[in-house]
């Protein structure tokens, strides 16, 4: 009897473990309110990196479950984080969301392109961001992999 106790007590921990989400700002006001709408549940651990280089650093170290990067930072910009995190085969899969003051049509077509799941405006709000996170969250790796083959064909088709 003793045995599946032990068992069902680690598969609770394992269940109710807190998913991380890793911000990539280099705005300590907008990671503070990224933060803030993140955690708003108690749902999710917050991680945070400062530029693009060490946003890969710490995604390659946290291993987070979904990556939120703003596009315009110093040393290497949001999309070329996203390009290696979808590179990757090991992390292909991972929620990604761009978080951007760039907010034209060309802007969030090339986020989309670079293989994000969701392109989010700044300025932002809180409920919308969250909801965003929750929706990412729940898209399969071969949802995924259709919705970006689809994206670049209608990218070659326009061209």
């Amino acid at each position: 009897m003793v045995g599946p106790v032990v068992d069902m007590a680690s598969e609770s921990i394992e269940v109710g473990r807190h998913k991380k989400v890793l911000v990539i700002d280099d705005n300590p006001t907008i990671v503070e309110l990224i933060r803030h709408a993140v955690g708003m549940q108690g749902k999710y651990e917050v991680v945070v990196a400062y530029d693009g280089v060490q946003g890969l650093e710490r995604f390659y170290h946290e291993r987070p479950d979904c990556v939120i990067v703003d596009v315009l930072m110093p040393g290497m910009d949001g999309y070329q984080v996203v390009r290696c995190i979808r590179g990757d085969t090991a992390s292909a899969h991972t929620p990604l969301i761009i978080l951007s003051a760039l907010n034209g049509e060309d802007d969030q077509l090339t986020g989309l392109l670079s293989g994000v799941d969701e392109y989010i405006a700044k300025p932002f709000k809180p409920s919308t961001l969250y909801a965003t996170l929750e929706r990412v969250m729940q898209i399969t790796p071969q949802e995924r992999e259709e919705r970006l083959e689809r994206l670049a064909g209608e990218e070659a088709g326009g061209a």
